[in-house]
């Protein structure tokens, strides 16, 4: 992530020399129409009042009923997103439930693939649904805080639109790689759901292969889905409903529908462009899945590339084809959507941190290998992560109702956690174990983030935001400019020491037809010779 920040800058730098934006500054926008009827409605209460004149202006208490509702609005939406999660959580826990219970043998033996799989489509269908619902939100939402000029509009717009599409396309993601698995309790002492279904757990191997499904689907589906299909499908939608609306409109007069169209008439059944805030959402939201889960989906870069190659071509096509020409705007960079890069990259190393630390079972691993580890193998491990737990203290009714099932009795059973042995004096509470390896877990966690942060800090220090060539072709261009300069005000110089000489002869001429005149007023005559200097 820091690598391509700092190639981004460099090509920054030689799209604005190649455009000649280097010494661009962007002037101040001048207000939206809607802020200058907001001020004009202000003032005109206010001199209906106090019959004051003086230049109003919108402050924060004018403000204050759209802030308060975007804070309101932005906390529903995002609850919102929390218990849609958790509805499919409940459908997990359910269908599991279900599905174990069932008379097949093929389904009791794939109960954890099928409702992996639908649980996801059930939220890729969900995200992509709500992308579209919170982008028309967010709008409403910057609309009605009314900012002053167009630049302030889209800042707020993409910040609101990115927080509510950050929340939803990764919201369930971060319950399977932090949250599932975590709160189940033990045998004996499971958490349950409105007293009935246990909370989910992870498979035997953890939840890593889980995230990885997950993240894979979520992110194909999105970019094939909404990347690809809704970029070419809704605007050649739109484009046919205005054509036959036209169509049912220009039936009524044939010789105009017969008189051959210009090309302007013909572009005006395209549809308008809205801008490129979609475009940079669809980056940004990759370059998310790109970076921020890449421990457990290593092909992510592999498929954003090829992503990339078929939407480089779906919007070049849509530009030329499908949409109206936009208007050309000049600007100094890509503005707020650079901050997000650096968010996103700063904010990815802190969760593959804790995705290598506490979704994996890399640092247990290690613990055991170097800590209890007897031959210095990873014999053993598995036991070492299984604890003991005695039958006879399952809680009523929450044993299995055929204790034969196996064909003899049993009396010890393992599961996966580290606690105390049901013979030990505080049986069933926390072991050491689990203290060295989060103790383990969050040194590492510490240690991983600092050395990626230098390292990013060493990568954008090392490598210079100027191509060589370009600060070079800047620098050559400022000598240019200043010989030119100079040459000018050497030009400027000969000419005024020109007209100088040319006074201080007519003095001396002057001096020589009137000698009495120069006697009798020095002075004058002084003050004369020192006019053109003075000039």
């Amino acid at each position: 992530a820091a690598t391509f920040m700092e190639h981004w800058k460099r090509k920054q730098m030689r799209l604005n020399y190649r455009w000649d934006l280097t010494g661009f500054e962007e002037e101040e926008d001048h207000p939206r129409a809607e802020y200058e009827a907001k001020v004009l409605e202000k003032s005109l209460r206010r001199e209906h009042k106090h019959k004051e004149t003086d230049k109003e202006k919108l402050t924060w208490k004018d403000r204050f009923p759209a802030y308060l509702t975007n804070f309101v609005g932005i906390i529903f939406m995002v609850g919102l997103t929390f218990a849609i999660v958790f509805g499919v959580i409940i459908y997990r826990i359910s269908t599991a439930a279900a599905l174990a219970i069932s008379s097949t043998p093929s389904g009791r033996s794939s109960v954890r693939v099928t409702v992996t799989a639908t649980a996801v489509i059930i939220n890729l269908v969900v995200i992509i649904i709500l992308d579209e619902v919170y982008g028309c939100i967010a709008r409403w939402l910057t609309q009605i805080e009314v900012p002053k000029t167009d630049k302030n509009f889209e800042e707020r717009l993409i910040f609101k639109a990115f927080l509510l599409q950050f929340v939803n396309a990764y919201t369930p993601i971060f319950y399977v790689a932090f949250f599932k698995g975590r709160f189940v309790g033990r045998p004996g002492d499971y958490v349950y759901i409105f007293h009935s279904f246990r909370m989910e757990e992870c498979a035997p191997g953890g939840c890593l292969m889980e995230l990885c499904i997950q993240l894979s689907i979520i992110m194909l589906g999105k970019q094939l889905i909404q990347n690809n299909l809704f970029e070419i499908g809704i605007p050649k939608m739109k484009k046919f409903i205005r054509y036959m609306k036209l169509k049912r409109r220009r039936s009524l007069d044939h010789e105009e529908h017969m008189k051959k169209k210009q090309r302007y008439e013909v572009d005006y059944n395209l549809e308008p462009f809205a801008g490129l805030t979609p475009e940079y959402m669809e980056m940004i939201i990759q370059f998310g899945f790109v970076t921020l889960f890449v421990a457990s989906f290593p092909l992510a870069p592999l498929f954003a590339l090829l992503n990339n190659i078929i939407e480089i071509r779906l919007d070049a096509k849509k530009f030329v084809t499908e949409l109206r020409r936009p208007v050309a705007v000049r600007a100094k960079d890509i503005g707020i959507w650079y901050n997000i890069l650096r968010g996103i990259g700063k904010l990815a190393v802190i969760i593959n941190a804790f995705v290598i630390s506490f979704t994996s079972d890399f640092i247990p691993r290690l613990v055991y290998l170097y800590m209890y580890s007897e031959n210095g193998t990873m014999h053993g491990f598995v036991n070492h992560t299984l604890s003991s737990f005695n039958v006879s203290d399952f809680q009523a009714g929450t044993a299995p109702n055929d204790p034969m099932d196996l064909g003899y009795e049993v009396q010890i059973c393992r599961y996966k956690d580290y606690r105390e042995p049901p013979w030990s004096e505080n049986k069933y509470d926390i072991s050491k174990d689990f203290w060295a390896v989060l103790a383990a877990r969050l040194a590492f966690v510490i240690v991983f983030q600092n050395l990626v942060m230098f390292m990013s800090d060493f990568v954008d220090w090392i490598i210079p935001d100027i191509p060589k060539d370009i600060s070079q072709q800047i620098h050559k261009e400022k000598v240019l400019m200043v010989e030119v300069f100079m040459r000018e005000e050497q030009g400027k110089l000969q000419m005024l020491e020109t007209w100088k000489d040319k006074d201080n002869k007519k003095g001396e001429n002057c001096n020589n037809h009137s000698p009495r005149l120069s006697r009798s007023h020095s002075g004058s005559l002084s003050s004369c010779h020192s006019y053109p200097l003075d000039v």
